[in-house]
């Protein structure tokens, strides 16, 4: 089992930037995927992206070109980049890991979940 604790969110202006980070402790995060979801007010939790244990990056059709995700094993992190804010990105962010994952998109794949950030993207 692994501890995530997501950090970087809060209020943000649309047509900015931000580096969400998902910090991982009680293992290695070096044989996880990560994925990243999120959840907006009134909505179902949504797909953003992830990455395998061993690299690869997938995001959700619909976000493709904002979204960036990236990993550092040596920190023991992985990183959401949004760019180009819109009002429409504000949502709970949640990071979760999957032991040998291949990046899905099935947030029941995932057996390890962040508590969640809040982004707030402001118009």
């Amino acid at each position: 089992q692994v501890q995530l604790v997501e950090s970087g969110g809060g209020l943000v202006q649309a047509g900015g930037s931000l580096r969400l980070s998902c910090a991982a402790s009680g293992r290695t995060i070096r044989t996880y995927a990560v994925g990243w979801f999120r959840q907006a007010p009134g909505k179902e939790r949504e797909f953003v992206g992830a990455v395998s244990w061993s690299g690869g990056t997938y995001y959700a059709d619909s976000l493709k070109g904002r979204f960036a995700i990236s990993r550092d094993n040596a920190k023991n992190t992985v990183y959401l980049r949004i760019n180009s804010l819109k009002p429409e990105d504000t949502a709970v962010y949640y990071c979760a890991a999957e032991d040998w994952g291949r990046g899905n998109s099935d947030p029941d794949r995932y057996t390890d979940w962040g508590q969640g950030k809040q982004v707030t993207v402001s118009s």
